[in-house]
């Protein structure tokens, strides 16, 4: 059952905008799958690798949305954020995720999830928390307050992952309606 951990913020006398950074930092997943899983930076040459792992865990070709995503994450990205986990000498797992800069250089106070995948092989092993504490900790360090991410409603085990990992419905509601009534518009 995941916990949700507040950090009491003192009183202050400053700017009340800011965000205090002095405090203890909440738990993390207790003993740090980081620690125990090696997680690097996405590389170019991982595009093949992620391709792979998504195909696995999805049993669909996105690679046309994966190197659109990866151009993004190496190229057109503010701020560098995406990982890849390694075990056996090969990429086992991958996050995708951006923050961009706001005014005067400053990250923006969210950070954008936009895919993780475990090969199925490997999902009992903490590959997933390993790359979400990974990602966290890199987060917190540019202090970037939240992180937001969408997920399919019948995606069941993505989201019972996501709620173990601390993750809870937004106060925002997405909707959506099909254009064509033949798609099942009214």
């Amino acid at each position: 059952m995941a916990h949700r951990h507040d950090i009491e913020v003192p009183e202050r006398v400053g700017d009340p905008r800011e965000v205090d950074y002095s405090g203890s930092a909440p738990a993390d997943f207790g003993p740090l799958a980081r620690d125990r899983i090696p997680i690097r930076a996405i590389r170019e040459g991982d595009l093949a690798a992620v391709t792979a792992i998504d195909r696995d865990s999805t049993g669909r070709d996105r690679s046309h949305y994966f190197e659109a995503k990866f151009a993004e994450a190496l190229y057109e990205s503010d701020v560098r954020v995406s990982l890849v986990a390694e075990l056996d000498g090969r990429a086992v797992g991958f996050i995708m995720a951006r923050v961009d800069l706001g005014d005067f250089g400053r990250t923006e106070p969210a950070a954008e999830l936009d895919t993780i995948g475990v090969l199925p092989d490997y999902r009992a092993h903490g590959v997933g928390r390993a790359l979400l504490s990974q990602l966290m900790a890199n987060l917190a360090s540019l202090r970037v307050e939240r992180i937001l991410t969408e997920v399919d409603w019948d995606d069941h085990g993505l989201l019972a992952f996501l709620a173990r990992c601390g993750f809870r419905p937004s106060s925002c509601l997405a909707f959506d309606r099909p254009i064509s009534r033949a798609a099942g518009g009214t």
